[in-house]
């Protein structure tokens, strides 16, 4: 099994493969391989949809209705994904276990997206401060 050291949790990838191709997302814990995955994974918490740009002329309404984020939550192969020089400081592991994520739990799931999309947004409306990750973090990726 191959090790990768610098995929920590906090760590902002890309995902390279599947539905959330080319979405950002940070890393919450990795795995070498379990019985259900013979391979290294990670678990991710990522944005689908990526909040509007906003200027100073909007008002107060406009501006949350367009902050707004979409999550996603998913296990992905190291393999398919591309880390980023970047890391974020959104505290994910309190809102999200990897226990939560078994498919007969849909309605944890659920309820964990909905507490995600509420964390994300509300770091979203706080200043980046001194941390450049995480206005890459919320940025649409452009290419």
């Amino acid at each position: 099994m191959v090790n990768f050291p610098f995929l920590t949790p906090g760590k902002v990838v890309i995902i390279l493969q599947g539905r959330f191709a080319g979405k950002k997302a940070i890393i919450v814990k990795t795995f070498e391989g379990t019985y259900e995955r013979r391979f290294g994974h990670a678990l991710v918490a990522g944005i689908e949809r990526a909040p509007l740009k906003v200027t100073k002329s909007m008002d107060q309404k406009k501006i949350l209705k367009r902050s707004k984020c979409k999550p996603f939550v998913k296990f992905v192969n190291l393999r398919h994904i591309m880390p980023t020089r970047y890391s974020v400081d959104i505290d994910v592991k309190s809102v999200l276990k990897a226990s939560d994520m078994a498919p007969a739990k849909s309605k944890e799931r659920k309820e964990l997206k909905k507490n995600l999309k509420e964390l994300f947004n509300k770091r979203y409306l706080q200043k980046p401060g001194s941390n450049p990750g995480i206005k890459f973090f919320y940025e649409k990726l452009r290419f």
